[in-house]
């Protein structure tokens, strides 16, 4: 149930996240109301995986899938700029998710 849990919560943040480009600054009431409760629903998953998980895997995951996330939706829907070393950059992020998690499952 944990991780049912944890990807909810990265879901959640990365909603957090879009809200915040879509309310201009906190002028548009609807996103800036939605990041409080997107990051506050987030949040209270992320606790709740940590009954499960080890915080450094859940951190980790939560903080560099969401990130990655972000990017490719920047790069997809938002015309962000994309080149190679943003590429390599995601690739960087999601190799420490993968080497913490392994390090964090070895007991």
């Amino acid at each position: 149930m944990g991780w049912i849990y944890l990807i909810s919560a990265i879901l959640l943040e990365v909603s957090g996240t879009m809200s915040m480009k879509f309310s201009e600054g906190m002028t548009k009431i609807i996103p800036s109301i939605l990041i409080f409760i997107f990051y506050g629903l987030s949040l209270s998953l992320l606790t709740f995986a940590l009954k499960t998980i080890p915080v450094s895997v859940a951190y980790a995951i939560w903080s560099g899938v969401g990130t990655a996330l972000i990017a490719v939706l920047g790069f997809s829907f938002l015309n962000e700029s994309f080149d190679f070393f943003k590429l390599g950059g995601i690739i960087l992020i999601i190799a420490g998710v993968v080497l913490i998690n392994l390090k964090g499952t070895a007991h």
